[in-house]
């Protein structure tokens, strides 16, 4: 039988997040395996404390301190199951850096996730918010996933189809805390086709025939548009895209492309997906800095931290950007990262 994991007392979480705003755990752990998840928030319900799942820290504010038990998912592992032909699932614990893992596979020239390159995060994380960038999203790859159900606290293996994916959305996200993923699964294959239709992507890519592209061509092209385009955290603190792309009925868009005949958009199933980095560009806050935080200045959906800003200070931006845009276009923007303060998690 293993032993508890050590919980560490008062620890100082600004490196543990990718803004770098200053915050304070009560309690902190790491797991390293499903059985050190299970017994830290074993020890968590039995200290009647609130717990926040930590990963890579990419897609948060810490709006203030955290007044319960910080774990920090460390469960690492990745390994390839069910090769046949030229599919093969590639599992992947929850802790491991999602940035390497992509490369991983493309190395070993399996396709299906070389377009989400260089997204800060963990695996573990990735399902959550169902990331995506130029035309593919986790959605579109995973098999299935291995979680904690905190409701009945036995591990559970959730599909594709359990997990609810929709743009940015999971069924994660749609019960807040009650499942704590440990390992995914991803179905990625050798010969499906891949995806380039973006326009960066084209572009950068030239008269280069599809034929003659693999996978980790394809991840390094996403690579140096990402880089030209947004900051890295280490450099800049960001979050990433803290906004999401709204999307509004076709009768809302025809009004505002009446006013605004500019206005970028991508069609949908259903409704009209807006860029919402055109948005807050036309309403003036690309480039925008104030002693502390700031809009990046060549991708307006970041917002930065660029000396010593705090949660507050962060989340104050937003509210003043998505206010303007909602005063330009009438249009309100959801914000991308949880909100972390006090004693629990906010919905932002």
């Amino acid at each position: 039988m293993s032993q508890q994991p050590e919980i560490r007392e008062n620890i100082e979480l600004e490196a543990l997040n990718t803004l770098h705003v200053p915050a304070k755990a009560r309690f902190y752990v790491e797991a390293h395996t499903a059985d050190e998840l299970v017994r830290s928030l074993d020890w968590a319900s039995s200290e009647d404390q609130e717990v926040l799942i930590l990963g890579g820290g990419s897609n948060l504010v810490f709006a203030g301190d955290f007044a319960g038990l910080v774990v920090r998912l460390a469960i690492r592992g990745r390994r390839w199951e069910h090769i046949e032909d030229h599919r093969a699932t590639l599992v992947l614990g929850a802790g491991e850096n999602w940035h390497e893992a992509v490369l991983y596979a493309a190395r070993a020239g399996y396709r299906g996730i070389e377009n989400l390159a260089l997204i800060p995060g963990t695996a573990g994380a990735a399902p959550v918010q169902n990331i995506g960038a130029y035309g593919v999203e986790l959605g579109d790859c995973l098999e299935s996933v291995t979680a904690l159900d905190r409701n009945s606290g036995e591990l559970v293996v959730l599909n594709n189809a359990q997990c609810r994916f929709s743009y940015r959305d999971s069924l994660f996200k749609q019960t807040p805390g009650r499942y704590v993923i440990t390992e995914i699964r991803l179905g990625l294959s050798r010969s499906r086709a891949l995806v380039l239709g973006y326009r960066d992507l084209r572009e950068y890519l030239g008269d280069t025939a599809e034929t003659a592209l693999d996978p980790l061509h394809v991840a390094e092209a996403i690579m140096a548009i990402r880089r030209r385009k947004l900051p890295d955290p280490d450099m800049i603190p960001n979050a990433g895209s803290f906004f999401k792309n709204p999307v509004v009925e076709e009768e809302t868009f025809e009004a505002l492309s009446e006013r605004h005949p500019d206005i970028v958009a991508y069609p949908q199933e259903q409704g009209v997906k807006l860029a919402a980095a055109w948005l807050i560009d036309q309403s003036g806050w690309k480039g925008f800095r104030n002693a502390r935080v700031g809009v990046h200045n060549r991708q307006a959906l970041v917002l930065i931290n660029h000396s010593g800003g705090t949660g507050a200070d962060i989340l104050e931006l937003a509210r003043e950007v998505r206010q303007s845009v909602v005063d330009r276009f009438g249009v309100t923007l959801e914000m991308e990262p949880g909100i972390v303060g006090g004693s629990g998690r906010e919905n932002p």
